[in-house]
């Protein structure tokens, strides 16, 4: 069996199993096998024997895996790319030269670092804003082309609400006739928790690294869009830059996103738990988590997240400073001092020193990501023994 892109029939599990995933016509596989020809023989010139070419346009187990994609994000079209970054990265070269785009201040530093140091030298600007929603409306510019949010943020889990930034847009346009893109990195929730398109966002981005492929073996990006028009810039930018990913990552991508809604439901349900822990513990300063009623949008939380889910990522504030942070994260025995996300192991770093170390200290302490702020990835080992290992580590530092 195999579900068509879109189909409402079926539940998220029963088409992250079966969409985009047909039993081979010549062997009866019920696992697509691995497709890894570069090129594809033709009968005449310009005549395929079959619907590929060359497998940088196109490639079966590339083909089947956005096709999947695209079904979980409620989405028409999804395009996989090399990394999380490319697809951040072909986003912005869309756009015209002399563009301006308003994002979120708290984002992936990744995303910081290409906005500052790469999308300036073709051209495009960026605005980073404190909150989307009450900004947003003031830092519009004649050129504004784009608005990029994470909800919830890198690292410090702020929850936007989609449809308000989308209704601000929309009330822009219908004023000005002037349409600027909307475009959500997804990647903390992933499909399973949340669709951004549904509420409202142009285009929804992903690293696949994270929780789509969940097992710390592929680095690949993707993202979706319902609208053709941008599904054939975006399909035609990608082939002219050639930043696709390999036969082999999309098939492993694929074989992970079938079990995305086991393991993200029980990663929030650990962290939801983790969260509640460091909450009442007095070594702890502050916690960020979408899950806890304490959080500052948690109405938005429930309104477009699955369940009121709070994800897999848990930030919070140590007390001891930045000596203890590094003493924290480098005693946990099952939490694995990394960087990254998503995966079925835990993971525990810290931002301020890792992953958002190139933003400047104070840029960066502006928007809460302070040396003594710690950032989990929840995986999907039992609770309680993730929780003692954080209990233990809490006791070396008071």
């Amino acid at each position: 069996m195999t579900i068509e892109n879109g189909s409402e029939k079926y539940e998220f599990g029963t088409k992250a199993i079966h969409s985009g995933a047909p039993v081979d016509g010549v062997t009866g596989a019920v696992i697509s096998p691995i497709s890894l020809s570069t090129t594809f023989a033709q009968s005449a010139p310009a005549q395929p024997l079959g619907q590929y070419e060359y497998s940088r346009s196109a490639n079966p187990n590339r083909d089947n895996f956005e096709t999947a994609v695209a079904t979980l994000e409620r989405a028409k079209h999804a395009i996989a790319l090399g990394s999380g970054s490319a697809a951040t990265a072909l986003v912005i070269q869309s756009l015209p030269v002399g563009s301006h785009i308003v994002s979120g201040g708290d984002v992936y530093g990744g995303t910081h670092r290409y906005f500052t140091k790469v999308a300036n030298t073709h051209g495009v600007d960026v605005t980073f804003v404190g909150d989307l929603v009450s900004d947003l409306e003031a830092k519009i510019q004649e050129n504004t082309k784009l608005v990029w949010l994470e909800t919830p943020s890198n690292p410090t889990l702020k929850v936007t609400d989609i449809s308000r930034v989308a209704e601000i847009l929309k009330n822009h346009e219908s004023k000005t006739g002037n349409k600027i893109l909307f475009a959500v990195d997804n990647t903390f929730l992933s499909p399973y928790i949340s669709n951004p398109l549904v509420h409202g966002a142009d285009i929804v981005v992903h690293s696949v690294t994270k929780y789509i492929n969940g097992h710390s073996d592929v680095v690949m990006g993707v993202l979706a869009v319902t609208s053709d028009e941008l599904h054939e810039k975006f399909r035609f930018l990608q082939n002219a830059l050639g930043s696709v990913p390999s036969p082999f990552d999309s098939w492993l991508a694929h074989r992970g996103l079938k079990t995305l809604h086991l393991r993200v439901r029980q990663a929030a349900t650990s962290a939801q738990q983790i969260a509640e822990f460091l909450q009442q513990h007095p070594g702890v300063v502050s916690v960020n988590y979408p899950g806890l009623k304490s959080h500052a949008n948690h109405e938005a939380v429930l309104k477009q997240h699955r369940d009121g889910l709070g994800g897999g990522m848990i930030s919070f504030r140590i007390k001891g400073g930045a000596s203890a942070a590094s003493k924290f994260t480098s005693t946990t025995k099952l939490f694995t001092l990394a960087e990254s996300l998503g995966g079925i192991e835990s993971l525990i770093e810290v931002p301020a020193v890792m992953t958002h170390s190139g933003i400047p200290r104070e840029e960066r302490e502006a928007s809460g990501i302070y040396d003594d702020l710690i950032r989990l990835s929840v995986g999907i080992e039992d609770t309680n023994d993730l929780i003692e290992d954080i209990s233990n580590a809490l006791k070396t530092i008071n």
